[in-house]
Parts: structure tokens; C-alpha cells; sequence
């Protein structure tokens, strides 16, 4: 880990992550050659707490913190980017299905609180109403952990009109799951594409998306009246703060072994120790300044009464400039560490292919970011 990480007492979730991020550890190499993770991992990641995170205490879920999840999320992907990715899917995802009519969220989580949801909210499907609910189709791509899920939830456009779209839960049994995940980052995600097809969702298992969107200010729990983008970045950044950690533990023993070895000045063919040092040093300042923004954001999503509309922009803003200064740290320690840093065995280039891969998720991009941070931070 870098000089950053600031001691706290530790919860039930950090604790748990310890050894999540120990077996996703074991399991890298496996999830990224099978492109799914290793089911140990997904054991281990439902057991540690993560799916039911958010999950209503009614139901048996710890109704937990955005702050505690954040730290868990770091710590596993410091060991393994895509099995902190799926951690903070079925945590996030979870969290959209208690937005669910009552009579949902019991059928959601009838056999427990652990149930594994996953989804996307593109507005790809199309869904038309009929009697007994809604009649729902569509193709959705990049459904992170969808080989393992138990629900799905989809967002959909109703009555023809983009502007009105609607989230639907759908149980695994009634959508098809094709093979189609072969990045070269975030391999283990197993980020495939659903296709559902013409399936009839009853209307407790729906809800209007901008519920979703802008959050309930009457809702029984904080977390489900946090804006989407008062806290959407945070899911995805966090796991690149980790997977930028885990390049760091191991390009910084190269380093130090130059460090050490090298002359303070420029004197042959190659840099000097203080080339080493000052790339250490920035590399280490920057991962320090991501988890500071990254805390504050979780803080801010947290806070009593939830955040207003210029600290949800600030949030989104602060999320994707931090995946700018992730991908800037890690590309110069992979440019800065030989050969040996790009061989196969290495699990830096596996951290380098993961942040560069986890940031160009469109939750991340700071140009909409700065744009709806500008329009209101302007008017101040």
C-alpha cells in the first residue's frame, strides 16, 4: 500500500475484506484465464458482506455505510481489480433493488439477505405495458458478474419515449447470458451481454428510474436518498484506488532497489536514483490525493440529510479527476519499470491493463463531470 492509508478502527466489512482480497489474490491468474472469477472468489466476496452492504436491515442486510464500503473495496483491489469490481456491483447494484415496491424486495431477497444482484442502467431495452405488469426486452452488454448473479435489473424505455424509462428486476432463470467479455483489462469481471426476451416482469418488480436517479427524500434508509451520481463514480473508482495500490507494493520494491543501487546523478545510459526517487514520491502523492477525494466523496454521500446538487456534481467531479491522476500514476510506473514489468508473471502489467481499463467506464469521464459541476458551481 502506499504512505496514505489513514488508521481507523477497523469494521466487520474491512476485516472481511482481508481475506476476500487474500483468496482473489490466489485466484487472479485463474479469473482472468476462465475471463469469470473463480467461484472461491465469489464465495468469498458473498460471505464478507458485500451483497448485502446496502441491503435493507428489514431484510436482513447490514444497511451499512458508503465510507466502510469504500475502504473494503480498496483493500481487495489491491490484490485483485475485477474481484473488487464485482464486490462493488452486487453491493451497488443491491442498493438500486431496494428502490423496489415492498412486495419486490421480498421476492428479491426471500432466501436471504446474500442474494447476488448485478444489471445496467442503459437505456437499451424497450418495455410495454400489459395487464399483469410490464413486458420487458432488450440486450444489455458489459453485465459485470452475471455468471454468478441471482437477480438482474435492467432499465428500459416505456411507451416509446426516452424520456420515460423504467428499472426492471429480473431473476436469472428467465434472461440468456452470451459469452462476449474479452477485454484486456478487467478480465475476471466476466462482463457479458444480456439478452432478455420478451419477459413479463410484474410491477413489483419495478420502479420508476428517477427514483434512481434523484433519489428518495423521503426514503426510509440515507443510502436510498443519495442522488445516483452522489455516489455511482465512487463504486468504480474505488476498485482502480485499490488495483493502482497493488501496482504500487509492487513497483516500488523495483524502485528502491534502484533507489539504493544508483548513482544520485545522471552518469551512464540509463536515469539516476533521484529520477527513481522523485517518480516514487509523485506516484505516492498522487495515490494519497485519489483516497482523499475518494474519503471526502464518501462522506459527503453519507452526510445527514444527504448531499445537495453542487456536492452530488462535486462528487461526480471529483471521481473522474480522480481516475485521471489513477491512470497517470500507474502508466508512469509501468513506463518506469523495465522489462520485467511487462512480462506475464508480472501482476503489474495486470494492475496497469485493470486501471486503464476501469477508467474509461462512463461513470468516470470528466468532461460531462466538469460540464454539470460548472453549471451550478458558476451560479455560486
Amino acid at each position: 500500500m502506499t504512505a496514505g492509508k489513514r488508521g481507523t478502527a477497523p469494521t466487520a466489512l474491512a476485516e472481511a475484506a482481508e481475506q476476500v482480497a487474500r483468496v482473489a489474490g490466489e485466484h487472479a491468474a485463474a479469473s482472468e484465464r476462465t475471463r469469470t472469477l473463480h467461484p472461491a472468489v465469489v464465495d468469498a466476496i458473498r460471505g464478507a458482506g458485500f451483497a448485502r452492504h446496502f441491503v435493507p436491515t428489514g431484510y436482513g442486510g447490514t444497511g451499512g455505510g458508503v465510507l466502510d464500503l469504500t475502504r473494503a473495496l480498496v483493500t481487495v483491489g489491491e490484490r485483485c481489480a475485477a474481484a473488487s469490481w464485482s464486490a462493488s456491483i452486487v453491493a451497488g447494484l443491491s442498493r438500486m433493488a431496494g428502490f423496489l415496491p415492498e412486495a419486490g424486495r421480498a421476492r428479491v431477497w426471500q432466501d436471504g439477505p446474500d442474494a447476488l444482484v448485478v444489471g445496467s442502467l442503459a437505456p437499451v431495452g424497450r418495455a410495454v405495458p400489459t395487464g399483469d405488469g410490464w413486458q420487458l426486452s432488450g440486450t444489455w452488454p458489459s453485465i459485470s458478474v452475471v455468471d454468478h448473479c441471482d437477480w438482474a435489473l435492467f432499465r428500459a424505455v416505456v411507451g416509446g419515449d426516452p424520456k420515460h424509462t423504467r428499472v426492471f428486476a429480473v431473476p436469472r432463470a428467465d434472461f440468456l447470458v452470451k459469452d462476449t467479455w474479452t477485454t484486456i483489462g478487467m478480465c475476471g469481471t466476466g462482463s457479458n451481454t444480456v439478452v432478455v426476451d420478451e419477459v413479463l416482469v410484474p410491477e413489483e418488480l419495478t420502479f420508476p428510474a428517477d427514483d434512481l436517479l434523484n433519489g428518495r427524500p423521503d426514503a426510509d434508509q440515507p443510502y436510498h436518498r443519495i442522488p445516483l451520481q452522489g455516489v455511482n463514480g465512487l463504486l468504480f473508482a474505488a476498485p482502480a484506488l485499490g488495483a493502482a495500490r497493488g501496482a504500487y507494493a509492487h513497483w516500488s520494491g523495483y524502485a528502491g532497489e534502484k533507489i539504493r543501487s544508483l548513482p544520485a546523478k545522471p552518469g551512464g545510459s540509463g536515469p539516476s536514483r533521484t529520477h527513481y526517487a522523485t517518480t516514487l514520491a509523485r506516484c505516492a502523492g498522487e495515490l494519497d490525493t485519489v483516497e482523499l477525494l475518494l474519503e471526502r466523496v464518501a462522506r459527503t454521500a453519507e452526510q445527514a440529510g444527504g448531499p445537495g446538487p453542487l456536492e452530488v456534481a462535486r462528487n461526480s467531479r471529483d471521481c473522474a479527476l480522480a481516475s485521471e491522476l489513477l491512470v497517470t500514476a500507474v502508466n508512469r510506473m509501468f513506463s518506469n519499470a523495465g522489462t520485467s514489468g511487462q512480462s506475464t508473471t508480472s501482476p503489474l502489467q495486470r494492475f496497469w491493463r485493470d486501471v486503464n481499463s476501469a477508467v474509461t467506464h462512463v461513470g468516470l469521464q470528466f468532461e460531462p463531470a466538469a460540464l454539470g459541476y460548472a453549471a451550478l458551481a458558476a451560479g455560486q
